[in-house]
């Protein structure tokens, strides 16, 4: 199946052309003529899939050619990360067939919230918001979206998870009754449903939510205490062939300690968490896919919707607390058919979600021992659950709490009741090769870098879109923090 298949305009298929796509997804098989014809949609689709063009594409096309004078597509997501990659695919789509959109997001200088306000004061075709800032605009009483023809909640489970279900249903209610709307979601809760059904009228459905890591992924879990994650972070890092890494925290509190420790090691690393900056943010994600340093530490806010090709290496620093949010990790290597490397620091306290994982992905992930001199991490004993009872094993809530980075090697913890577990999946996985201790020269950039200004398409897309708005607005203005990774 080609996009032609779809009946769209030729501006939009030019658009399409434009941006290197060559034929659908499944899900934008099944969406894009469901959307063409009006209906309302839920569809339970992971990251990576295309779900965004499996929208974009027909709403655009739907907007080119209405003839409409007023904001007719509201698109709701739940990071400004999101926000503004979305905004770029309509630039991208949309360049020839003359549609505009805007994006609004808290997070960044103040003098932007006047911009966000002229830009709504003028109109666009498509607004892309995080709710929180959407709501303080229209709580100021200048944005009009009484006329509005189509909603899309996009990423809908995540702006739950962040506490958004109150400011979703105060958006929803200003809009009017009679439009399309599309909720699209990466996993389907019963809050989902609940959500669907007030919302939605009379749904199409499309599940394409296969809950498994692409074939491509090595996954690998390494049993080991707090006080040994740095440690063994440094000794695979000096061990594999790691071209670009991101690893992931669920405590943004961690994301600037581990950033220290890499640095010292010699390792060229950024951070992205919630607390810093829109401007940082863009900065650090640009630096990082200009490949201006070899890691990026983030929260959960880089796990979903963010597009970073030729990702090699992740790591989780941590077991996240859901098994959806460890698939949305891992795949963020390995994608388009590539292969990438998945590892998992797993603590004693969190065994017991390991389970869930495997039951989620529907196979066992290897349990790789850790390196001979580092002695025995915790055994693995996923049945039990701790309680945070006292340990002389608990590292603490630090990041490599055992010790400082300098001599961290005579810190390494010998206790433990028995060996890593064996490896269960000799397939895909082969011993790491033991340490060499010869420090690395530290790679020339090690420190942050400028970044450099966007791709060469930016100025030909830029002119097109007349109401355009990149700012975040003032910190401070919305009513919640946007970015709160749930915890």
């Amino acid at each position: 199946m080609t996009f032609s298949s779809f009946n769209l305009h030729d501006d939009v298929l030019t658009g399409i052309n434009s941006m290197g796509y060559n034929s659908p997804t499944p899900v934008q098989e099944q969406a894009i003529p469901l959307i063409l014809d009006q209906k309302d949609m839920i569809a339970c689709a992971q990251t990576g899939t295309g779900k965004t063009a499996a929208y974009l594409l027909p709403l655009i096309d739907k907007i080119s050619h209405g003839n409409f004078e007023h904001t007719s597509t509201l698109i709701l997501v739940p990071t400004r990360e999101l926000a503004k990659q979305i905004d770029e695919q309509v630039e991208g789509f949309g360049y020839f067939a003359s549609v505009s959109s805007i994006a609004i997001y808290g997070g960044n200088k103040g003098d932007d919230w006047d911009q966000q306000k002229r830009a709504l004061t003028t109109g666009a075709d498509i607004i892309i918001a995080t709710p929180g800032r959407l709501l303080s605009h229209l709580a100021m009483g200048y944005v009009k979206l009484d006329q509005l023809n189509h909603l899309v909640l996009d990423e809908a489970d995540k702006m739950l998870d962040m506490g958004f279900m109150d400011d979703l249903l105060k958006i929803i209610n200003q809009l009017p009754k009679q439009r399309q709307t599309l909720l699209f979601s990466a996993t389907m809760p019963r809050k989902i449903r609940d959500l669907a059904q007030q919302i939605l009228q009379d749904p199409a459905e499309i599940n394409l939510a296969v809950a498994k890591p692409a074939e491509g992924i090595d996954q690998r879990i390494y049993l080991t205490y707090d006080n040994q994650k740095l440690p063994l972070l440094e000794h695979l890092l000096r061990e594999l062939d790691v071209q670009s890494m991101i690893i992931f925290t669920s405590r943004k509190s961690n994301v600037n300690q581990i950033v220290r420790s890499l640095l010292k090691m010699g390792f060229t690393a950024e951070g992205i968490s919630s607390d810093m900056t829109q401007d940082e943010r863009e900065k650090a994600l640009q630096g990082f896919k200009n490949k201006q340093y070899q890691i990026v530490v983030a929260t959960d806010i880089l796990s979903r919707g963010i597009d970073i090709d030729s990702l090699s290496h992740v790591v989780n620093f941590d077991m996240p607390q859901d098994a959806e949010d460890y698939v949305h990790r891992v795949g963020r290597t390995a994608r388009a058919s590539s292969t990438g490397m998945a590892i998992t620091f797993v603590n004693e306290k969190d065994m017991y979600r390991v389970q869930k994982v495997e039951r989620l992905i529907e196979r066992e992930v290897p349990k790789l021992p850790l390196p001979e001199d580092f002695g025995p991490g915790p055994a693995y004993d996923p049945g039990k659950r701790h309680d945070g009872g006292s340990s002389r094993h608990r590292g603490g809530n630090r990041p490599g709490s055992g010790g400082s980075d300098k001599g961290h090697r005579s810190k390494h913890h010998r206790g433990g009741s028995k060996p890593a577990g064996p490896r269960l999946d000799e397939g895909n996985n082969r011993p790491i090769k033991a340490a060499n201790h010869t420090p690395r020269p530290r790679p020339e950039g090690g420190d942050k870098a400028a970044v450099s200004g966007e791709g060469s398409g930016d100025k030909r897309r830029k002119s097109n879109n007349r109401n355009r708005n990149r700012g975040g607005g003032a910190s401070g203005q919305g009513p919640k923090e946007e970015n709160q990774p749930a915890s």
